[in-house]
């Protein structure tokens, strides 16, 4: 398969994206700093960034869990490394963070795989059902979702890039992968503040430019410090081309959670990462668990309800919520 965008037109377009975007520079500059180091937060300062929260997100300010606001207020200070970051920072940053949810909306993106999904004539918004049903067959590709958590408890969005459209709705597939992150997010056990990304790049359609910028960008201000690792294989030219892209873009901490693997090396890590080991390996890696019973093929599926939505997303809900409760028992 050959790209159909020469890698010069597409760094031309990836970098004046980025460029003309001065908060998405911020962001990768903030997080440049390397090393695991954390600092005290107290009780107190935790109870200040969650008043000031409440008081400019009252519908949205819990999205963020105690654990991931600790995770984040707790980290070095990018202008001095030796100290914490100034609790004064952490809260612009926590803001910018909740903006940014609030300009894109967010907050809505789950509601609207459910409005998707019951009757057209019960919606009185026309423009609102249009940019759910682009989400949900978004959605209805089957080309992402959760299933199964680290054997840390991090939850896993597995990416099947085979199943990736060549001409994608560049808005619906960065509200999709809005709505999978907060539908992650929410089902972490307590004390988890990051996930794991998983991909199949056997066969990925032609790399759109526009798309992985606006991703990237979504990951940076709106979901900072939430990807613990991205595990892709197998290693193609199509894969390496996008890195080519988006690695020079990424802040230094994300870009080195990027592991590229060949077949034979994507296994032996999977067992180890894994829950339950070799047996949670999905057959489209040469393992025994078969996604596709769960999430097949569009063309496979039927309607949930009484809209456009194929794709089993409460199914998808229900079965993280069993392995996080799994996990938190096992932990007693």
């Amino acid at each position: 398969m050959t790209t159909e965008i020469s890698a010069e037109e597409a760094n031309k377009v990836v970098a004046a994206e980025a460029a003309n975007d001065d908060d998405f520079k911020d962001a990768v500059e903030d997080e440049e700093v390397e090393g695991d180091k954390t600092f005290e937060v107290t009780k107190e300062e935790l109870s200040l960034i969650r008043a000031e929260l409440a008081s400019d997100f009252p519908d949205d300010y819990n999205y963020l869990s105690d654990a991931y606001i600790l995770s984040v207020a707790s980290k070095p200070y990018s202008k001095n490394p030796n100290v914490r970051r100034p609790l004064e920072y952490s809260q612009e940053k926590l803001f910018h963070v909740m903006e940014w949810r609030q300009e894109e909306g967010a907050p809505e993106m789950i509601d609207l795989i459910k409005l998707a999904n019951g009757p057209e004539a019960d919606v009185e918004d026309p423009e609102k059902l249009t940019k759910a049903k682009a989400l949900v067959y978004t959605l209805n590709y089957g080309s992402m979702y959760w299933h199964g958590l680290t054997k840390d408890g991090r939850p896993i969005l597995w990416v099947r890039t085979n199943r990736k459209p060549w001409y994608p709705d560049v808005d619906a597939e960065v509200n999709a992968l809005i709505a999978m992150a907060d539908a992650g997010i929410k089902c972490m056990p307590d004390g988890v503040t990051d996930f794991v990304c998983i991909s199949d790049a056997s066969s990925p359609p032609p790399p759109n430019p526009t798309f992985m910028i606006k991703m990237l960008k979504a990951l940076v201000k709106g979901y900072p410090d939430r990807l613990n690792l991205l595990l892709s294989a197998p290693i193609s030219s199509i894969v390496q081309f996008v890195m080519n892209l988006l690695l020079p873009l990424m802040p230094g901490r994300l870009a080195s959670k990027v592991v590229l693997l060949d077949t034979a090396g994507i296994k032996p890590k999977l067992s180890e990462l894994l829950m339950h080991g070799e047996e949670d390996i999905p057959k489209f890696f040469g393992g025994p668990c078969d996604h596709d019973e769960f999430y097949p093929e569009e063309s496979y599926c039927e309607n949930r309800g009484q809209g456009t939505l194929k794709f089993d997303w409460y199914g998808m809900v229900e079965r993280l919520e069993a392995a996080k409760k799994e996990f938190e028992e096992s932990k007693k």
